[in-house]
Formats: C-alpha cells, structure tokens, sequence
C-alpha cells in the first residue's frame, strides 16, 4: 500500500473511532439525564470581587498580551514565608489547612480550609503556616509575560 492510502485509512479508523466516542457519551449523557438518581455537576461561585482580602481595590488590567499563571504551594506546618509583593492581582483557593497573611501594616487574615483569597497588589505583606499540618494553596495569577509573579523582600526581618 501507498503512504496516501495508508493516511486515508487512518484518518478514516480515526474519525469512526471519535464518533463511536461521541456517540457513546451522549448515549450516557442522555441516560443520566433520564436517571434522577445520578449525580449533577455543580457549580458554586467561591469568589466575585474587585478588592484584595484587606478591601483595597485592585488596580486596571495591565496593558498588553496576558500570561495566566497557576501555582500549587506547599507550606509546611509552622513554615513562614519572606516579606514580598505581588506586582500582579492573584487570588487561590486553600484546599488544605489555615493560612495566615500578613501586611506590613500588621493587618491579618487567616484564610481557612475550602476559602478563596485575593491576594493584595503592590503591597508588602507575608504569610505563615501556624497550625499543624501543611498549608496546600492554588494561586492563579493575572500577569504579563517576564513580569515576576512575586518580588521577595530580604531587608525586612521576619519576627
């Protein structure tokens, strides 16, 4: 068999196979949705806000092509992290733990198990794990391609 032939073959096993798929699923879509015993997708708004956690508001979009980042933190059990700011608005869920932020100004907010947070923005602050078993974060961050997610702040002793 030619290479073309061999192609065509493959697209066409291909797009069977993804029909066979398709098909199949919306078959136990459909049952589920005649099924009053299955289980529905839920959705639960966590968040809707224009403020940090400390009610200041959050600054303009930022000019040009966006970069979304996510990131998954691990803090240990009486783990604190160095006095930083975040030049760009970020806000996570707390799936683990209590957390507890900081600002340089003394203000805290202890975010709980299950919580959403929005981080301040250009404003120094740190935070801390004080309980006993470790904090597990996901921060999702609205920033600009080469733009630091955080910006670490050495000179400022942790107490």
């Amino acid at each position: 068999m030619n290479k073309k032939l061999i192609w065509m073959l493959a697209a066409i096993i291909v797009i069977t196979c993804g029909a066979i798929t398709v098909t199949t699923a919306c078959s136990e879509a459909n049952a589920q949705e005649d099924d009053p015993n299955a289980q529905q997708v839920q959705s639960i708004e966590l968040l809707r806000t224009s403020q940090s956690w400390d009610g200041v508001e959050l600054p303009d979009y930022l000019e040009g092509r966006p970069e979304l980042v996510a990131v998954k933190y691990v803090f240990p059990a009486g783990q604190k992290l160095g006095w930083h700011h975040h030049p760009v608005m970020n806000y996570g869920i707390l799936v683990q733990g209590e957390l507890t932020i900081i600002g340089q100004d003394g203000q805290e907010k202890v975010v709980h198990e299950g919580e959403a947070v929005v981080e301040m923005v250009n404003t120094i602050h740190h935070g801390e794990n004080r309980g006993d078993k470790p904090v597990i974060l996901y921060m999702f961050y609205l920033s600009q391609k080469d733009l630091p997610l955080a910006v670490q702040h050495p000179e400022i002793p942790l107490e």
